[in-house]
């Protein structure tokens, strides 16, 4: 089987737009699951449900990958993901080191969703000494020592980042010199990379504030803003009584009751009649 350097996938010179590439993993989990329970054909309205897009977007994505579905029938599941496969490059065997072997890393090590997909964990790298040549999912880790020998030794195209924030820029620079192309960062920072390499950022906690932004609404919506929920926002000041002007009492209202400001009571207070 070819190595992920031997050739790309053609989706950026067919023109298929980038928002469409994203949504084509989504399709092809739920085209997997339906042939895995044998199921020949599947209409755009239930494939579209199980991908969690509307149907109009599904059949205009499949257009640009040449498939229109028989009016009818749906579209053949088998040749669909064979299809979409050939379109994201999995027909081919896609070698990936993963540097930063901390909890994050060994678990993306331990993931069994990358073989199946047709990505083969080649090395485990690691920066701390100690952790060189104990296995992890059965890889031994190697020291970052031997980075550009092993992404030269494997044919590796595709790099994982799951370093501390303050590793990560270090290490893709260093990647990116050994002829990494593609990198999957899981460091919470964003890289700064050349033109021709390809960057996707998975930031857990900034998926998590957003999740909070939305509760935090939907609570919203109950309660009012949270500042009134929670007592922050005082009450809107009330504004003074005052008489209508030129009404009887009214200041300002030529000799009128009351115009006289300066005549006081005998506290020091005007009060509230005047004496004749």
């Amino acid at each position: 089987m070819a190595t992920g350097r031997t050739h790309r996938p053609a989706t950026r010179s067919r023109g298929i737009p980038e928002a469409t590439v994203a949504r084509l993993p989504l399709y092809l989990r739920a085209l997997t699951a339906l042939s895995e329970r044998s199921v020949p054909t599947v209409s755009s309205e239930e494939l579209a449900t199980a991908a969690g897009v509307n149907s109009a977007k599904l059949r205009k994505d499949f257009s640009y990958l040449g498939s229109y579905g028989t009016r009818g029938v749906g579209y053949d599941v088998e040749y669909l993901v064979y299809q979409i496969s050939r379109e994201l490059g999995l027909t081919q065997d896609w070698p990936v080191v993963i540097v930063g072997i901390g909890n994050l890393g060994a678990a993306l090590a331990n993931y069994g969703g990358f073989a199946s997909r047709g990505f083969r964990v080649a090395a485990l790298i690691d920066a701390d000494p100690t952790m060189a040549g104990k296995p992890v999912a059965g890889i031994p880790v190697q020291h970052t020592d031997e980075l550009e020998k092993i992404i030269t030794d494997n044919g590796v195209s595709i790099g994982v980042i799951a370093t501390p924030a303050g590793a990560a820029q270090q290490v893709c620079d260093r990647l990116v010199a050994a002829g990494i192309t593609s990198i999957l960062n899981f460091a919470p920072t964003v890289l700064s990379v050349p033109d021709g390499v390809d960057v996707r950022k998975v930031d857990l906690s900034i998926e998590l504030q957003i999740l909070a932004f939305h509760e935090q609404r939907k609570a919203g919506e109950e309660v009012g803003t949270p500042e009134e929920a929670a007592g922050a926002v005082p009450p809107p000041p009330v504004a003074p009584h005052r008489a209508p002007t030129g009404a009887p009492g009214a200041s300002g209202a030529p000799g009128a009751p009351g115009a006289d400001s300066g005549r006081q009571g005998p506290d020091g207070d005007v009060p509230a009649v005047m004496p004749a």
